[in-house]
């Protein structure tokens, strides 16, 4: 018999596989139908894929496990075995997925102005690889694939996978130049998404790919960190009964008493620490005022937030 323990184990892991699989499926979408038919490139082996793909028609699911399967290699003899197998199914999906949906759709966009024409026209583009043209919508479509990838990425970190692909040269550069990965990241995205204009001459492409990285980062955290926004306190009071009943019994939240003392006199004073959401943030902050006017109040933004009340500790 299984235990109820290990069946819940079980199901949450094929949850993640589930979430893994989407998205896989919404990331090969948002490349092939409105990435790669605006000539974009929003950093990864698959923004330099886009590029390669239109300059040497190939198919961009070719060139990206061109790329990624080598760095996967790479970066386990430098690096070690710090890639999970989730890693390397989410890239073997994206790649099975973005050569299906290219064979089977092509490179035609979704969004566009007017219809799919065969004769060139003036302020067209000429679809990769497919010898078409199309009257482009460059906002929307950037705003869409933002929030396409966005999501897609979110919910492949959300299955407790990891991207690989160009991350992990900057894994490389970080171990031997000890750069901050996210500057190395900024960098090497910015080099791919920057080969757009060096390969097409066209200005807004970069551009716009940049946006789609500015978008797909906001949405990414969306999906991870969800809808909720929180705030932390630190509430310095000479009487902290009157505010620690008030969170306790209106908010019906807890804290933290601590003791502390100041610098200027060294008198010993009391300092409340308390995690809340943004709208029992508010009511705590405005009633404050009524219960110690003369208390300090230092209020900081929280990414996240975890144990009781708030999510639960991950497992891994």
């Amino acid at each position: 018999m299984i235990s109820n323990e290990k069946m819940q184990k079980i199901k949450r892991e094929i949850f993640s596989y589930f979430l893994l699989t989407v998205g896989c499926v919404l990331f090969a979408m948002g490349d092939v139908m409105f990435v790669n038919p605006y000539l974009m490139a929003p950093g990864g082996t698959y923004g330099l894929s886009n590029v390669l793909n239109t300059l040497w028609p190939w198919k961009i699911s070719f060139y990206a496990i061109c790329m990624d399967i080598p760095l996967l290699l790479i970066g386990t003899w430098i690096l070690g075995p710090r890639f999970g197998v989730k890693t390397v199914v989410s890239t073997i999906l994206i790649f099975l997925f973005t050569f299906i949906l290219e064979s089977w759709w092509g490179y035609d966009p979704v969004i566009h102005d007017g219809d799919i024409s065969a004769v060139q026209g003036h302020g067209m583009v000429q679809i990769p690889n497919n010898g078409g043209w199309f009257v482009p919508d460059y906002f929307l479509n950037t705003v869409l694939a933002g929030i396409i990838y966005g999501i897609a990425i979110g919910t492949i970190f959300r299955s407790g996978a990891t991207s690989g692909g160009s991350d992990i040269i900057c894994m490389i550069f970080h171990k031997f130049t000890k750069i901050s990965l996210g500057t190395l990241v900024m960098i090497v995205d910015g080099i791919i998404t920057l080969s757009t204009f060096i390969a097409f001459g066209n200005i807004r492409l970069p551009i716009y790919s940049i946006l789609v990285i500015f978008i797909e980062g906001k949405v990414i955290n969306l999906v991870v960190d969800g809808m909720k926004s929180y705030r932390t306190m630190f509430i310095i009071t000479d009487d902290p009964e009157p505010i620690r009943d008030y969170v306790i019994n209106t908010l019906q939240r807890g804290g933290t008493c601590l003791t502390g003392s100041g610098l200027y006199k060294g008198n010993e004073r009391k300092m409340l620490y308390v995690s809340l959401d943004r709208r029992d943030m508010v009511k705590l902050r405005s009633e404050l005022h009524n219960i110690d006017p003369n208390a300090f109040v230092n209020i900081m933004e929280s990414s996240e937030i975890l144990g009781e009340g708030f999510r639960t500790l991950p497992e891994e």
